[in-house]
């Protein structure tokens, strides 16, 4: 009767030590109330330039960098209309604009999506 629960125990174990490797090398971490995060470092090469360009108040290289992000997808927290702006970060190879964007909030927050507003990791600097 022990041996019959000994491949599960074996398996939780494994899948146990699994997960505990892969999260320290993990790229971005989930919360449970929240959005992944990221760390600034972590972003592609092109979001990175895309936030000192930000930081630097530009120039930008799109017509809409800076444009007001609605936030109609509701992923965000909730905010008044014109709390939120957008900015490109470019795709190499895409032949528009691409779907990866940096959304700001006026209270500092930082979120990257690369799956045009699908999902959202918060930046963390």
């Amino acid at each position: 009767m022990v041996l019959r629960f000994v491949p599960r125990v074996l398996l939780c174990l494994l899948l146990a030590l699994l997960t505990a490797c892969s999260s320290g090398d993990a790229t971005t971490t989930r919360t449970p109330s929240g959005p992944a995060t990221v760390q600034a470092s972590r972003l592609p090469v092109e979001a990175r330039r895309t936030l000192a360009l930000i930081d630097e108040g530009g120039p930008f290289p799109y017509a809409k960098d800076g444009a007001v992000f609605g936030n109609f997808e509701g992923l965000l927290p909730r905010q008044r209309r014109g709390y939120y702006h957008e900015y490109t970060v470019p795709t190499p190879g895409s032949r528009d604009r691409g779907a990866r964007r940096i959304v700001t909030g006026q209270g500092g927050e930082i979120y990257y999506t690369d799956d045009h507003y699908q999902s959202f990791e918060v930046v963390r600097r």
